[in-house]
C-alpha cells in the first residue's frame, strides 16, 4: 500500500494531467467518429448496395489491431495528438456506423407508410419517427465505441498522444508494479464509468421519448394501421 501512497503524494498532479489527457483524446476521437459515422450510416440505410459496401469496409477495420492503425498514422502525420485522434476515430467508426445503419434500415416500412399517409413531411418523419426509433441502437454503438476508445487510447502513449498509457509504459520500463496497477485500474474505471453514464443516458432518453418502451412509437402507428383496416 505504501508504494501507491508515495506515488500519489509525489505525482498527484502528473496523474491528474494524464487522466485529463486520456479523457481529451478519447472525447475528441469519439466526437469525430460520431460526426463521420452517423451521416454515413443514415445514408447507407437508404440503399442496400451502399449499405453492404460501407458496412463491409468498416467492419473489416474491426479486425485490424489498434496498434497497427496507430503506427500506420505515424508516417503520414508524425507523432502527437493528431495521429492518435485519427487512429482512434477510425477504430470507433465501425460500431457506430454498423449500429446506425441497422437501426435506420430496420424500421418497419408499415410505420413509415402510415406516417406518409398521415401527411407527415420527410423531415418530420425523420425527426419524429426514424430518429427516436433508431436512438437506442445508435447509442449502443456509441457506448461500445466509447469503451473501445478509452481502452485503445492507452496505446496512444506510444506515439506521443499522452494519457494514462504513459504511466503503464513507465511502469514497464522501470519494472514498477504499482505504476502498472495505477494505470490499468484507472483505465478500467474510466471504461466502466463511460459505460455507466452512457447506459443511464440511453435509459433516460428512452424513458423520455417512449415512456420506457422503445416500441411505443411503432406500436402507435401499427394501431393506426389496424384501425384504418377495420374501418
Amino acid at each position: 500500500m505504501q508504494p501507491f501512497i508515495d506515488y500519489f503524494s509525489r505525482n498527484g498532479e502528473k496523474y491528474l494531467d494524464a487522466v485529463f489527457q486520456h479523457l481529451a483524446v478519447s472525447g475528441f476521437s469519439l466526437a469525430l467518429a460520431v460526426i463521420i459515422a452517423l451521416p454515413l450510416g443514415i445514408s447507407a440505410a437508404k440503399n442496400e448496395g451502399t449499405k453492404t459496401a460501407i458496412t463491409g469496409l468498416f467492419a473489416a477495420l474491426r479486425i485490424v489491431p489498434s496498434l497497427a492503425v496507430l503506427f500506420v498514422c505515424v508516417p503520414l502525420m508524425g507523432t502527437g495528438l493528431r495521429p492518435a485522434v485519427t487512429a482512434l476515430s477510425l477504430l470507433a467508426i465501425p460500431p457506430i456506423l454498423i449500429n446506425t445503419t441497422l437501426a435506420f434500415s430496420s424500421i418497419p416500412e408499415a410505420v413509415l407508410e402510415t406516417a406518409r399517409g398521415m401527411g407527415m413531411s420527410a423531415g418530420r418523419i425523420f425527426f419524429w419517427i426514424k430518429a427516436p426509433l433508431s436512438l437506442p441502437l445508435v447509442l449502443a454503438g456509441v457506448k461500445t465505441a466509447a469503451v473501445e476508445i478509452i481502452a485503445s487510447a492507452t496505446l496512444a502513449a506510444y506515439i506521443g498522444g499522452g494519457g494514462l498509457g504513459t504511466i503503464i509504459f513507465t511502469g514497464l520500463g522501470l519494472m514498477r508494479n504499482e505504476f502498472l496497477l495505477i494505470g490499468g485500474v484507472s483505465i478500467a474505471l474510466l471504461s466502466i464509468a463511460a459505460d455507466f453514464i452512457l447506459t443511464k443516458l440511453e435509459n433516460f432518453l428512452t424513458r423520455i421519448l417512449f415512456g420506457g418502451n422503445p416500441l411505443k412509437s411503432a406500436g402507435f402507428f401499427r394501431n393506426s394501421i389496424d384501425r384504418g383496416v377495420q374501418s
